[in-house]
C-alpha cells in the first residue's frame, strides 16, 4: 500500500469545543511525517484517535488498510506509540516492564529482543533498576525501547526525545532513521523540537486551534514563508502570520 495511515474528515468534540476539527491527511509508507503545533493545537488528541484510545465524533481513519473504528485490533499488534507523558508501572524494573509488553504484543524471542534494545537504546546500566527511581531522560528511552519491541510497521512517537540531553537525543535520532531503514516502517510524530523535525520529517503538516492550516515539506515550508529554518515558521503559523506576508 502507497498510504500507510488515512484520516478523513476526522473530528474530535467535547460539547461546543472541538479539539480536533475536521481534518484530513494521509502518510505515505514509509516516510516519516511530523504533527506540529501549539500546545492545545490537537496532536495528541489525533494521535490517541489514530491508536484507537479515544474515538472520533466523526470521521474515518485507516491504518495499513485497516478501519480503526471497526477494526483496530486487526492493526494494533502492526503498531506502537510512545509518549515521555505516558508511564509505565512504576514499581516493575525496566527488564520487567520489557517483559510484560512484550507479552501483550506475542513478541518472538523475547530475551533475545529485550537484549537487543537494551544495546540500542543504552539502557544496560538501570536495566534492572525500578522504573519509578529513574530520571525523565531515561525514562524516555525506555519508552521508546517499549514501542520498538514488536518491531512495528506504523509507529506514533509523541514527542520522543523530550527530557533527553543533546548527545542522546541525537543518537535516538539516529536509531529511529536506522531502525526505518531497516524496516521501512511508517513513523508519525508530534514534536516541538524544529531541528529534529527538519533532520527526520519527509512531511510536515501543521495544526492550529483544531485544524491543519499548511503542509509540505520543510525544505518548501520554509521557501514557501521566506524563512531561514522551521522554527520561524512555526512561530510564523502560531502568531497567525501568513506566508505571503513575507512577499508583500
Amino acid at each position: 500500500m502507497d498510504t500507510a495511515i488515512r484520516a478523513e474528515r476526522l473530528r474530535k468534540c467535547y460539547d461546543k469545543l472541538c479539539a480536533v476539527d475536521d481534518i484530513s491527511f494521509d502518510v505515505k509508507t514509509g516516510s516519516t511525517c511530523a504533527l506540529l503545533g501549539a500546545n492545545g493545537a490537537g496532536k495528541t488528541t489525533t494521535l490517541a484517535m489514530l491508536l484507537g484510545l479515544l474515538t472520533p465524533t466523526s470521521g474515518t481513519i485507516t491504518v495499513m488498510g485497516v478501519n480503526m473504528l471497526q477494526h483496530r485490533y486487526d492493526a494494533l499488534p502492526r503498531m506502537n506509540y510512545s509518549s515521555p507523558y505516558v508511564d509505565l508501572p512504576q514499581r516493575l524494573s525496566v527488564r520487567q516492564n520489557l517483559k510484560v509488553y512484550g507479552r501483550l504484543y506475542a513478541v518472538k524471542h523475547l530475551k533475545q529482543r529485550i537484549a537487543e534494545l537494551t544495546e540500542q537504546m543504552e539502557l544496560a546500566r538501570f536495566i534492572d533498576r525500578p522504573y519509578r527511581n529513574m530520571s525523565s531522560g531515561q525514562k524516555t528511552r525506555v519508552a521508546l525501547a517499549k514501542a520498538l519491541l514488536n518491531k512495528p510497521e506504523v509507529l506514533l512517537l509523541d514527542e520522543p526525545t523530550a527530557s533527553l540531553d543533546p548527545d542522546t537525543a541525537d543518537r535516538i535520532r539516529s536509531k529511529l532513521q536506522d531502525y526505518q531503514k531497516q524496516t521501512g516502517a511508517t513513523i508519525l510524530l508530534a514534536s516541538h523540537n524544529m531541528p529534529e523535525v527538519e533532520r527526520l520529517c519527509d512531511d510536515v503538516l501543521i495544526m492550529r486551534t483544531g485544524k491543519i492550516v499548511d503542509r509540505g515539506t520543510p525544505q518548501q515550508l520554509i521557501t514557501q514563508y521566506g524563512r531561514a529554518n522551521l522554527e520561524e515558521v512555526f512561530l510564523d503559523v502560531a502568531r497567525h502570520r501568513r506566508r505571503e506576508d513575507h512577499h508583500a
